[in-house]
């Protein structure tokens, strides 16, 4: 018996589902009518609808030939690298309408660097119709002008300075300056000046802006014991706006003490200052004067509101330092820091054959010092100074006493005239204007910077606050084209002797002037 398979009483039917399909109105392509934006194919919408209609295409970009910087409208002016992210906001900001779309992508088109075209291709996406999104990419050509910025127009205009820093220091010579010149040479706090001219006691710097010349003062004070005073000057009022516009001048005054000079303090104030001996050396000029009293090791800081409240002067300077020769050193064992306190029987190396006159006194040279060699100090036997606090240190009954014969100050070294050194410094742009040295002033001049240069090398610490770079070999290398005869370290350590101070290579910086740094990508 044979069993029929079920029939299903009701029978589904599948009906095919048709989209509605239209014709565009542009080329009569079919497409699908539900998701059709204003009738239109995809072809045709990127044909007829241009979402950076209203963006311009070409702009003009200027820039200042002199200090290479862009102007950003309306009166700024900003640094920006060729082809930088700094560069290309700018040229962004330049197009009005770029506001309204989204970018997604903007880059540089290489061009010529002489051509003074700048090409950026820009990636725009926006919403053309409902459901749609429409992306394009165009390109935008810049025009490069050049034009003078403010800074560049009054550097180049006589008396256009705002602002001007006159440093001065009564003293007479300029060691004080040339350190001073080093530190601000290392920390680039001279970029904002206009103008730096040389003086008779000092230097005068001159700025454009008013907080230029504010932040100048400040380091100053942070680096050297200074004081400040501020003055201005009306140059033009606007009666209407009542606005004004000033000329401002900072009197910045340092202290005429140096390095290495003798210092006789008031009782009163040396009494205060720990009760140090009021004859005492300076053995280094920072932010404070440190003082060292060379029979006891004692030191003293004497800070910068201190001093300018009872101000005082040196009694002697480097100028009158006379050459001893040592007859016989004996250490005590004392030592602090650097220095090692000794007894020391010293001759003047002028009265060697003349006359057996010696003489006994302390020092703090203990650690440098060998019977046979030369010392610099002070001879206070038999030199008058006019100086108030050295007469009443002299009447007093409890510190005429304790005046030595000698104070020594730093060890002499026998040095060429000439000495050709591997290492070298940088030095300052200054204008001397009408003040030009005399044949005596430069040769003056010149012996203060030699001396300087040995302080440099026979005081590491002092050394250590400055930038030293090497010598530069393209001179070495011509001299020897030319037959020119330039003796070698080894042959100058020779002549000199072996205990002349020397600068390790270590410490030397090289100079990048004249390369070019590349990163490698």
């Amino acid at each position: 018996m044979e069993i029929d398979t079920p029939i299903p009483l009701v029978q589904r039917m599948q009906i095919p589902h048709t989209s509605a399909t239209i014709l565009c109105c542009n080329c009569g392509a079919e497409i699908d009518g539900t998701t059709s934006a204003g009738a239109l194919c995809n072809d045709c919408v990127k044909l007829t609808v241009d979402i950076s209609e209203g963006i311009q295409r070409e702009a003009t970009l200027h820039t200042c030939r002199d200090c290479e910087r862009w102007l950003q409208p309306p009166h700024q002016w900003m640094t920006a690298a060729p082809e930088s992210r700094e560069l290309l906001a700018l040229c962004l900001r330049k197009l009005r309408a770029l506001s309204k779309v989204r970018i997604i992508d903007a880059s540089f088109i290489w061009t010529e660097p002489h051509s003074k075209r700048i090409k950026v291709k820009i990636t725009l996406q926006q919403e053309a119709f409902e459901g749609t999104i429409l992306q394009q990419t165009f390109e935008v050509e810049y025009v490069v002008a050049s034009q003078q910025c403010p800074d560049c127009a009054k550097s180049f205009t006589a008396n256009t300075w705002r602002a001007v820093v006159q440093l001065r220091q009564k003293v007479p010579h300029k060691r004080t300056f040339l350190y001073l010149e080093q530190l601000i040479l290392k920390h680039s706090a001279h970029k904002d000046t206009i103008n730096i001219k040389e003086t008779k006691d000092g230097l005068d710097f001159f700025y454009s802006q008013r907080n230029h010349a504010e932040k100048f003062v400040d380091f100053l004070t942070s680096v050297a014991p200074v004081r400040s005073k501020k003055s201005q000057e009306l140059i033009s009022m606007d009666i209407h706006t009542s606005s004004r516009s000033y000329k401002f001048t900072f009197s910045v005054e340092l202290v005429p003490i140096c390095k290495d000079d003798l210092v006789c303090l008031p009782i009163k104030l040396a009494k205060q200052a720990g009760n140090i001996a009021p004859l005492t050396l300076c053995y280094r000029v920072g932010t404070s004067i440190n003082l060292l009293d060379p029979n006891t090791l004692q030191t003293s800081d004497i800070s910068t509101p201190i001093y300018w409240r009872s101000p005082f002067s040196g009694l002697a300077d480097v100028r009158e330092l006379v050459e001893f020769v040592v007859m016989d050193i004996e250490p005590t064992g004392v030592q602090k820091g650097r220095f090692f306190l000794a007894e020391a029987t010293v001759a003047r190396a002028s009265d060697l054959g003349t006359n057996d006159t010696t003489y006994f006194t302390r020092t703090h040279l203990g650690g440098i010092l060998h019977p046979g060699d030369s010392v610099m100090g002070y001879h206070l036997t038999g030199t008058n100074f006019n100086n108030p606090q050295f007469e009443a240190l002299e009447e007093s009954n409890a510190y005429s006493s304790t005046i030595p014969d000698v104070i020594l100050v730093k060890k002499h070294y026998e040095r060429k005239k000439k000495k050709s050194r591997n290492w070298r410094l940088k030095r300052m742009n200054k204008d001397e204007g009408e003040m030009l040295p005399r044949k005596q002033d430069q040769a003056r001049m010149d012996e203060d910077y030699e001396q300087f240069l040995r302080d440099v090398e026979e005081d590491q610490e002092l050394r250590s606050t400055m930038a030293l770079y090497k010598a530069q070999q393209a001179k070495k290398e011509k001299d020897q084209m030319e037959g020119v005869e330039t003796a070698s370290t080894a042959e100058t350590e020779e002549t000199e002797g072996d205990d002349v101070p020397k600068i390790d290579v270590d410490e030397l910086l090289d100079e990048f002037e004249g390369l070019d740094v590349k990163d490698d990508q």
